[in-house]
């Protein structure tokens, strides 16, 4: 299921006119992208509580975004009907221990890489457990997160981790939990894929003469006419490219030099090695 649900204030919890109470576990950057842009939309700070450690940044959420801040987890959360887990996975068991008591009836989001609904479950004491893979772009309000949703997962709490995702851009649902490794090696590490192919190009417009500036506005703007092109387009990547690679051509020179080089099958290689990584992360912290 694709999802492009448009950011607007929640709804209470099963209808009711009140917004619901949001905790949040962590208020980083992941964590600042969806509460900004629910807070944007209509939701009522009053009925957010984020949960943040670090006095420096709990100073800035609290500025930021005028909501009650929480320096650990506990009572301040009963009530809670949705919680966003948005810390580190190191961290998270000891994060949840002092929150478990007060969050078996909420509805739990994790933005957290590696910890299996599994150890989610068990750690906070509700099986209503959805997993998230975003990626940095969330940041502008241009990624897209895969999801998964425990099988106590209601086709309304669905909506509601949609509408909490909304601001940070699309959303995917996968049937099977494994797949969210292979989410995380295709989006979740994908923008780094994007800055290191864009790094290539600005170092080829150095070597051919071109300023910094010129090879990176041209890099850029590449990249984002390309994959506008390729969403609008109907037809497929290839027969995009192939439109573009007139034999004996610039392209086809480029293309044939990538192809010798063996740049797609590389490309496969390191995205197998992240989905291969991103179990092993999920063994290390537990199912």
């Amino acid at each position: 299921m694709n999802s492009n649900t448009q950011s607007a204030p929640l709804p209470g919890p099963s209808g009711a006119s009140t917004a619901p109470l949001l905790a949040f576990v962590g208020g980083g950057n992941m964590a600042g992208a969806i509460l900004g842009g629910l807070i944007a939309a209509g939701h009522p700070p009053s009925r957010v509580v984020v949960v943040e450690p670090h006095a420096p940044q709990a100073d800035i959420v609290r500025e930021k975004f005028g909501v009650r801040v929480e320096a650990a987890g506990g009572a301040a959360l009963a009530g809670a009907d949705i919680v966003v887990w948005a810390v580190k996975p190191q961290v998270f068991l000891e994060a949840a221990a002092p929150c478990a008591p007060f969050v078996g009836g909420a509805l739990h989001l994790s933005v957290m890489a590696g910890i299996r609904s599994d150890a989610i479950a068990r750690a906070t004491g509700s099986d209503r457990v959805v997993r998230a893979m975003p990626n940095t772009p969330a940041l502008i309000g241009e990624g897209i997160a895969g999801l998964f949703a425990r099988a106590a997962v209601s086709a309304d709490d669905r909506a509601a981790i949609e509408r909490v995702l909304a601001p940070t851009g699309e959303t995917l649902w996968v049937a099977q939990e494994s797949d969210l490794d292979a989410v995380t090696a295709l989006s979740g590490s994908g923008p780094a894929y994007v800055f290191f192919f864009i790094e290539a190009m600005m170092q080829a417009a150095a070597d051919m003469g071109l300023s910094p500036g010129q090879g990176r506005r041209l890099a850029q703007a590449t990249f984002k006419g390309a994959t506008s092109l390729a969403r609008a387009s109907d037809e497929s990547p290839e027969t995009l490219r192939s439109r573009v690679t007139s034999k004996g051509g610039t392209t086809y020179a480029a293309i044939a030099s990538m192809e010798a080089a063996g740049v797609k099958p590389a490309i496969v290689q390191a995205l197998r090695a992240a989905q291969a990584r991103a179990k092993e992360l999920g063994d290390e912290f537990g199912g």
